[in-house]
């Protein structure tokens, strides 16, 4: 399985399909799936059946979404980057924007 550089909370664009250019946050990255959750992209209605803790009708979600359709965003522009590793003077391994050359920051 090849390592996934994209990680939850990251800014995302979507590159091919139905939602091509829009951009997101990662809500979830299913790596065994290779597959990722982003807020706001490829909507799905889902007919809910009612239970105790929630009401039935059809609700809209967003379903997973491949990996190989969406790029970090750059974090200096917005635009679609790909991604590359480096390590800083402190010995501290970083993920960089290769469009720009600007690390990308760790989201908590």
């Amino acid at each position: 399985m090849p390592s996934v550089k994209i990680k939850k909370g990251d800014r995302v664009v979507v590159t091919s399909g139905r939602d091509k250019g829009k951009h997101g946050e990662v809500i979830q990255v299913m790596p065994s799936e290779s597959r990722a959750l982003v807020r706001g992209v490829n909507i799905v209605r889902r007919h809910q059946k009612q239970s105790a803790s929630q009401e039935g009708g059809i609700i809209s979600k967003e379903g997973p979404i491949h990996l190989s359709n969406l790029a970090l965003e750059d974090p200096k522009d917005g635009e679609a980057t790909r991604v590359g590793f480096k390590f800083l003077e402190d010995g501290r391994k970083v993920r960089f924007a290769k469009r720009s050359g600007e690390v990308i920051p760790e989201r908590k």
